[in-house]
C-alpha cells in the first residue's frame, strides 16, 4: 500500500482513502442486503455489517497492496 496520498496537495494516509472506499462499498452492498430482505436470515445485523465492512476492507487493501506495490 502506498504510505501519502496526494488529494489537491493534501497528504492523507493511503489508509485512510482505503478506508472511506471501502465504507463505500459496504454501504452499498448493506443496501442490496436490505432490498433483498436477506437481512431477515441474520441473528445480529450490527454484527454482520461490522464482519462485512472488515471484510470488505481487508479485500480492497490486500487489492490495493498488489496493484501499487
Amino acid at each position: 500500500m502506498q504510505n501519502d496520498i496526494s488529494i489537491g496537495g493534501i497528504y492523507l494516509p493511503g489508509l485512510l482513502v482505503t478506508t472511506l472506499a471501502a465504507f463505500v462499498v459496504a454501504r452499498i452492498v448493506w443496501q442490496v442486503l436490505s432490498w433483498t430482505g436477506l437481512y431477515s436470515l441474520v441473528w445480529h445485523r450490527a454484527l454482520f455489517n461490522l464482519a462485512l465492512y472488515i471484510l470488505i476492507l481487508g479485500a480492497m487493501s490486500s487489492l490495493s497492496n498488489r496493484l501499487f506495490s
